[in-house]
């Protein structure tokens, strides 16, 4: 039977792993249950498998007969501390606990890849290493670790995608050079002398020093950044819990940073630096700045981009594959990609007749047609590039 038409017929068996999964949701760093589900499905299949990062990761290896090169495929799979709201007969069934980014679909892909290649083994070109990968959601990333633990040793490219429930089912896309943003963290803590709120001209008013902040910030990317650099700053949180009648003496912010570019990065942080020093002058407090480096940006390869996306176009036709625009979304696969030639994808999943719902939803969910399309897409693309690059 034909790998692809393999795949197809099991489907079902994807779309139930994926469903399983969605029942039993396991946050960053706590995903023991997970990990034992997928070397159990290994251990059916009676393919071998490493366990790394503490136990919880997992690289599973298969060998072809033929000489070929080495190709990686990754799928993470940590949920989120979200609510899953939906009714539906896979809801989550841990509260708090869901997953609202995709990654049990994920899973599924690759553990169905899984079991298709060791199948037909026999007439495979090089190696495959499966990796699955705990704690993307939360820096410094299950990536980095798994790096370390020697997930890529031996690998000459890597493949991968991200389910995108905003975008219609059987559509691929992706581009050469960056797609997705190098995500920062940042806290500020000011420090003032607070009072009775009647009498604030006998206060130092944190929290208008922080306000302050907030507005001004706002013109540091449309100001100081060139416009051609896409970047964001936002301020997403604000914490002063004083009484009504009372001007708290502290209070914290916080947010985010989205670049691309180290030297974009580098004049949003400087011009944050100053916009402080300015406040602490004008309001008379004190300032604690934190800034929180994130994952790298994601950055393709033009070479395996390019095979990607012909290997997408063979089985959806080419006007369902199409060039991406960067996100501002991050992604720890960039780690991998600064260590191998690779290519990060991704893979339409609206459910038809719905709202988009966006990821880290309560309401999120996947129209699971495209877990074959993401299936087909990874192991064409994987099989046909160990295949033709065996003679380099």
């Amino acid at each position: 039977m034909d790998i692809l038409a393999l795949l197809e017929s099991y489907e079902f068996e994807m779309k139930d792993i994926r469903r399983y999964l969605h029942q039993h949701p396991e946050l960053s760093y706590q995903e023991k249950e997970t990990s034992q589900f997928i070397t159990a499905y290994y251990d059916k299949l009676g393919v071998s498998y490493k366990k790394i990062l503490e136990g919880m990761g997992v690289v599973a290896t298969i060998c072809g007969k033929l000489p070929g090169k080495t190709i990686a495929i990754r799928a993470d799979f940590d949920a989120l501390p979200i609510q899953d709201a939906k009714d539906v007969p896979y809801k989550s069934k841990r509260d708090g606990v869901m997953h609202a980014c995709g990654h049990d679909g994920h899973t599924a892909i690759l553990l169905v890849i899984g079991k298709v290649l060791h199948e037909c083994r026999d007439n495979l070109y090089g190696q495959y290493k499966l990796i699955h990968q705990p704690a993307e959601e939360v820096p410094p990333g299950g990536a980095i670790q798994m790096i370390h633990d020697g997930c890529l040793e031996g690998v000459d490219a890597i493949f991968g995608t991200h389910l995108w429930a905003t975008s219609p089912v059987g559509t691929v896309s992706t581009r050469t050079g960056p797609l997705m943003a190098k995500p920062d963290n940042f806290t500020i803590s000011f420090k003032g002398r607070g009072g009775h709120a009647a009498q604030p001209h006998r206060t130092q008013d944190s929290l208008l020093a922080a306000s302050s902040f907030i507005v001004q910030a706002q013109s540091i990317v449309s100001r100081k950044v060139d416009p051609l650099h896409p970047s964001v700053l936002s301020i997403t949180n604000f914490d002063a819990p004083h009484a009504l009648n009372v001007i708290g003496d502290r209070c914290t912010i916080g947010g985010t940073v989205r670049t691309f570019q180290q030297d974009v990065q580098d004049i949003i942080v400087n011009e944050m630096k100053q916009l402080i020093e300015g406040i602490k002058l004008f309001h008379g407090v004190d300032v604690e700045f934190v800034y929180h480096e994130g994952y790298p940006a994601v950055v393709n390869h033009e070479e395996e981009t390019h095979y990607l996306m012909k290997s997408a176009e063979e089985i959806l036709t080419s006007q369902h594959v199409t060039q991406a625009s960067m996100e501002m979304g991050g992604e720890d696969f960039s780690y991998y990609l600064q260590h191998v030639k690779g290519c990060f994808f991704f893979t339409g999943a609206l459910q038809s007749g719905k709202t988009p719902i966006p990821h880290h939803h309560p309401l999120f969910d996947l129209d699971e047609d495209a877990l074959l399309v993401a299936a087909k897409v990874l192991t064409k693309t994987a099989t046909e590039y160990s295949r033709e690059k065996a003679t380099e």
